[in-house]
């Protein structure tokens, strides 16, 4: 049992309303659905690319 425990939580702290449409999408695809709503996702470089295109929304906790 390998279980990869390399996570990072993010949190929506900001509202994707009036940001660009990919941002948006970036913003659900991340699992982010109202503001102050968190997710735990895997530590990749494509989650950690994902967070970096919309870091003024999130909050890395």
């Amino acid at each position: 049992m390998t279980e990869n425990t390399n996570t990072v939580k993010v949190q929506l702290v900001r509202s994707p309303i009036g940001c660009k449409e990919s941002h948006r999408a970036t913003v659900r695809g991340l699992g982010l659905r109202k503001l102050n709503s968190t997710s735990e996702l895997q530590d990749t470089p494509a989650v950690r690319g994902m967070i970096n295109k919309i870091s003024y929304l999130v909050k890395v906790l």
